[in-house]
């Protein structure tokens, strides 16, 4: 977590049998932040949405909130005991009905380099905390209504003073910070949040919020998603 006057600062989990932070815990420590000023800009490290191939695969509408409900009844990662690797051995939800293929990707991913978000076991894959990360992408936004903009789903423009959920990629700004003792995954916390404080306090922010896109790619790019920070 940063602010306009401090740098980043790790955040710990509230006490719990467990030390370490779940996605269930994050989501519920957003809906109590959020629903509340002042506003606040969070960046999530998973994929936000699929590529279009994807959609026309399955014949889904093109639109954001029909996409989660149907995603999260063939992968309801976000019930407990409910693991990614469960879905896809068949334990529990309905993989085989809503797969999709590695080579697929997304405009944004082509355009950042980054890896197709199923692309699954191999280093450094997205496709694990995508697949497990949609579903809570649901609960935040049946949680929070219309209090949070999820960007660019909601428009690429972001209404002044309103909380915003928007995807980020930290490999692309990791190594552009002394590492001063972070792990990887510390280190990947820490630069994403510096650079969104940076650009925010030189006022350079909101122009990633209008990526150079032509009509047709902005058209996908709305329901694909974008990393924001890629122009």
């Amino acid at each position: 977590m940063a602010d306009h006057s401090s740098e980043p600062r790790e955040i710990t989990p509230p006490p719990s049998p467990r030390w370490y932070w779940t996605r269930k815990t994050i989501a519920q420590c957003l809906v109590e932040r959020l629903a509340e000023p002042p506003a606040t800009l969070v960046g999530i490290d998973h994929g936000f949405s699929f590529p279009l191939r994807y959609f026309e695969k399955y014949g889904l509408p093109h639109d954001w909130p029909s996409f989660l409900d149907d995603f999260q009844k063939h992968w309801p990662t976000d019930e407990d005991n409910t693991y990614v690797d469960f879905v896809r051995e068949g334990v529990c939800g309905d993989a085989a009905a809503r797969c999709g293929d590695s080579r697929w990707r997304r405009i944004t991913e082509i355009r950042a380099g980054a890896k197709s978000v199923f692309h699954f076991d191999v280093p450094g894959s997205v496709a694990k905390s995508t697949h497990a990360g949609i579903p809570w992408l649901r609960f935040l936004r049946k949680s929070l209504g219309d209090q949070v903009h999820f960007w660019p789903f909601d428009g690429w423009k972001v209404p002044p003073g309103k909380s915003e959920i928007v995807e980020v990629y930290p490999a692309l700004w990791s190594h552009s910070f002394p590492r001063d003792g972070r792990d990887s995954h510390q280190q990947d916390a820490y630069a994403a949040a510096e650079w969104l404080r940076r650009n925010d306090l030189d006022s350079s922010l909101e122009g990633f919020f209008n990526p150079s896109l032509t009509a047709q790619e902005r058209e996908v790019a709305a329901i694909e998603g974008w990393i924001l920070g890629i122009a």
